[in-house]
């Protein structure tokens, strides 16, 4: 197998004074992307959350230390306490992000971005969702797809974990893996995995002339957003909100056209994500709870 092809479609992060924390669930994915930074030479350490969600939790911890001590590397675990039930994908997502260590490299592929692109853009989740970028965490492996890892397993001769959530279709993700995307490129005749990835690249390059826009743009300042127009000011009013509201996805376009009318004074406050609203009082916006959240 040509491992040092694969290492030049890879994008680790620069190494540093500390080792790497990469996060290894014990997937194809996470497996192939420890065992690529060791054939790289890279100084890393292997983080491990358990979200006690699965009957073989502790089989699985067990394996990942396994691919540690086999790799020579420092494993460290984290361990955490979750409830199956509504929007569990978000809550476990949310558990892992706040465990793992700043910066963390996570092994998205090509195919897990892809998915992404869609799935934003299926929300209305504007320019900012389709660039599928996440700022929290380094992804080394969108330059490969999810057959190419599990090549890599095979290869290093480990046999994955497999997560039932990864089937399980209660979950849209899951869906859109395994029914949309197949239909798509059933319909098209093509792989649609690089077509989206391009198309996120190409959103890319526009948001990065809007970030350069909105750098100084205070998103409170109705003047301000007046002045800038629709498009910047979206985007600004856009990140505000789900900074400010700690949202799990980007706000969707409904939601800042509905901004949009309180910024242009149609109407002095609207409805926006997660039992939130945005008013505007004195030419300032404020975002608030919503009195029916209270």
């Amino acid at each position: 197998m040509d491992i040092r092809g694969l290492l030049t479609r890879c994008a680790f992060p620069e190494p540093g004074d500390q080792p790497l924390a990469l996060g290894v669930s014990g997937g194809a994915d996470s497996v192939a992307m420890a065992v690529l930074a060791a054939e790289a030479n890279l100084c890393f350490e292997i983080w491990h959350v358990d979200h006690g969600l699965r009957a073989t939790s502790h089989a699985d911890v067990a394996r990942v230390e396994a691919l540690a001590d086999r790799l020579g590397v420092a494993f460290m675990l984290r361990t955490a306490t979750l409830d199956d039930g509504p929007d569990l994908e978000a809550r476990a997502r949310a558990v892992r992000y706040s465990l793992l260590p700043e910066r963390v490299c996570v092994a998205h592929t090509a195919d897990d971005r892809a998915e992404t692109v869609l799935m934003n853009l299926l929300r209305g989740a504007g320019p900012t969702g389709v660039r599928a970028r996440f700022d929290r965490v380094n992804r080394p492996l969108l330059g490969l797809r999810r057959a190419e890892t599990e090549a890599v397993c095979r290869w290093f001769g480990i046999d994955p974990v497999t997560d039932e959530h990864n089937q399980d279709p209660r979950f849209t993700r899951v869906r859109v893996r395994r029914e949309l995307l197949p239909l798509v490129a059933d319909i098209f005749d093509r792989d649609p995995v690089p077509i989206l990835g391009r198309h996120a690249d190409l959103v890319g390059g526009l948001l990065d002339w809007v970030d350069r826009q909105v750098i100084d743009l205070d998103p409170a300042d109705v003047d301000q957003l007046l002045t800038a127009g629709p498009t910047v000011a979206g985007e600004a009013l856009r990140r505000w909100i789900q900074q400010e509201t700690n949202a799990d996805h980007p706000v969707d376009a409904a939601a800042i056209t509905r901004v949009w009318s309180v910024v242009t004074g149609a109407v002095r406050a609207a409805q926006v994500t997660g039992g939130y609203r945005v008013s505007r009082s004195q030419g300032r916006l404020s975002i608030s709870v919503a009195s029916d959240h209270g």
